[in-house]
């Protein structure tokens, strides 16, 4: 029987790409780049997946992430580089200003309030998450909230989760699911602490043969059975 829940936040409760693209593009418009069209933002994220694997696998740190992935950008669009610390600054802040839910999440996760302990774990700055999670009123849903930069190391690392056991109540590894959309970050995660995995596939990619998931689900919705509940 689950009864610990570890939700990821960005791409799975909430959606990601539309915080980003509208905080990119009102940005682009605060320090007068010009105009940010939607393909360009495309690349931006692509740009942005690339630099947060090498985070996950140990090859750079978070503040080396946070401008580097600006800066390559910038290059790419034949903007001086050297506005993307100051525009990711500006970023951090923004990304918390639009509020999409993934499949009703904020219903799924109040719905669950006193049936099983739920916690976040991200791997997004303290700034940017602290924002979302308060506007959105997940995080006043939640039994604790645990993210890397507090922790000082990122998902899929087991010493992340090492640290979220040593600060929740005693729970046996078989108890617990992790629920996210990341393979490199939330279901490796999820492995390497031994603990049961939920990967969150709205996008219905196929099921890489070599991942021993648990669950695979499209819907937020489908989390319920796999607790052994019902809406």
């Amino acid at each position: 029987m689950i009864n610990t829940v570890l939700w990821d936040v960005d791409g799975t409760l909430l959606d990601f790409k539309a915080a980003e693209s509208a905080a990119v593009k009102s940005l682009f418009r605060e320090f007068g780049l010009g105009e940010c069209t939607d393909e360009m933002v495309g690349r931006y994220s692509v740009i942005n997946v690339g630099w947060w694997e090498r985070l996950e696998c140990g090859e750079l740190t978070k503040p080396q992430v946070l401008v580097g992935r600006f800066e390559q950008f910038f290059t790419e669009m034949g903007i001086d580089p050297a506005v993307a610390a100051p525009f990711n600054d500006q970023y951090q802040l923004r990304l918390g200003d639009t509020i999409v839910y993934r499949d009703d999440s904020l219903d799924i996760v109040r719905s669950l309030r006193g049936k099983v302990r739920q916690y976040v774990v991200s791997n997004g700055t303290v700034v940017a998450q602290n924002k979302k999670l308060s506007i959105s009123g997940l995080g006043a849903l939640m039994d604790g909230i645990f993210l890397s930069e507090e922790l000082g190391v990122e998902k899929p690392n087991l010493g992340f989760f090492d640290q979220v056991f040593a600060r929740i109540p005693p729970v046996r590894p078989d108890e617990v699911l992790i629920v996210g959309d990341s393979l490199t970050s939330d279901i490796r995660g999820g492995l390497n602490a031994g603990i049961r995995t939920c990967w969150y596939d709205p996008e219905q990619k196929p099921v890489p043969e070599c991942w021993a998931i648990d669950h695979v689900i499209s819907d937020l919705h489908e989390v319920l059975p796999n607790l052994g509940l019902s809406e």
